[in-house]
């Protein structure tokens, strides 16, 4: 049976911390920023991890 390849997206929007969990980026940064306030833009920069409940289908998709 062949390697299974890795999801070429999720690659690229996923990094694996050293403790073996999954950064990610937060939504809602790319327009409409008129109408969000400082604070919530600001916030919205920093990264998160992914929750408990997505982090196996996140591994799938990076094997």
């Amino acid at each position: 049976m062949p390697k299974m390849k890795s999801n070429k997206g999720a690659r690229k929007s996923f990094k694996k911390t050293a403790t073996g969990k999954f950064k990610r980026k937060k939504a809602f940064k790319s327009h409409i920023l008129t109408s969000k306030s400082r604070k919530r833009k600001r916030n919205l920069r920093k990264a998160t991890l992914v929750s408990k409940a997505n982090e196996k289908k996140v591994s799938l998709m990076l094997k």
